[in-house]
């Protein structure tokens, strides 16, 4: 007795190769409403792919994306056929975001959810100056630093690569925690941290050296105190073909020129 197809949400980011790919799709499959679906089909690029798991991090929802854009780092190849097949064989993989909390200058706190990133950057020309503590002991009493971004695996060949930082495998229980551009200590590069620990940031002199912090595409300007920790109340879960499986990817990036 063969399974029953999973019902098929697709939705596609504005670029014309991803319309035409919605189109195309649609009239070969038909399209259920997002709602009811059992897998989103998501066409365009990476940040197309960032911004669904977002929106169905509290659905329980799996989403399946191929490449409608330029990079295409977490999507899947583009193929019209056989789709409910390649879904049926793809591999899950299933992860926790961070959540960022922040206390404002302005009196406000602010909840924020990050796939890739929590990164705290300098609003001006001054540096930043930070205070870190990990579980309640102050690991560094001063970073001044132009930033500092705390990534999880999934975001660790993303920006966190880019400024120097490690890139960690999909399985690994744990986070990067990168400077950018650090002045003082001057031969800090960054640490590895479990992934279960909670990490807080004062800002020091928030007046003179104001702070903004953002989590994936969400920004608090002048934050005072930045918490980040793992989310276990929601994940999201992302299908990739076994042949060019997610972890495989970000795996074969260590090897990379």
């Amino acid at each position: 007795m063969s399974a029953i197809p999973a019902k098929l949400a697709f939705i596609a980011s504005t670029a014309p190769e991803a319309q035409s790919a919605l189109e195309e799709l649609v009239r070969l499959y038909g399209n259920c409403a997002p709602a009811k679906a059992d897998v989103v089909v998501a066409l365009g690029g990476d940040g197309f792919m960032l911004q669904t798991l977002h929106d169905t991090m509290k659905t329980g929802q799996r989403v399946y994306g191929m490449n409608r854009g330029s990079i295409g780092f977490l999507m899947n190849d583009y193929r019209s056929d056989a789709l409910h097949e390649r879904i049926a064989v793809a591999i899950e993989n299933q992860f926790h975001p961070l959540k960022m909390t922040t206390r404002n200058e302005d009196g406000t706190t602010s909840v924020a959810l990050a796939i890739n990133e929590v990164y705290l950057f300098r609003q001006s020309y001054q540096a930043a100056k930070l205070r870190v503590e990990v579980d309640g002991t102050v690991r560094l009493e001063e970073l001044i630093c132009d930033g500092v971004m705390i990534a999880t695996p999934a975001g660790s060949t993303a920006y966190n690569l880019s400024a120097h930082g490690p890139i960690l495998p999909l399985e690994a229980p744990l986070l990067a925690m990168t400077p950018v551009s650090a002045f003082r200590p001057r031969r800090w590069r960054g640490a590895l941290l479990p992934n279960r620990v909670c990490v807080e940031i004062d800002i020091l002199e928030p007046e003179k050296r104001p702070v903004n912090a953002v989590a994936d595409n969400t920004e608090v300007k002048s934050v005072l105190h930045v918490q980040v920790e793992q989310s276990t109340e929601v994940s999201a879960r992302l299908l990739s073909d076994p042949d060019h499986s997610w972890s495989d990817r970000i795996l074969a990036e260590q090897f990379n020129d």
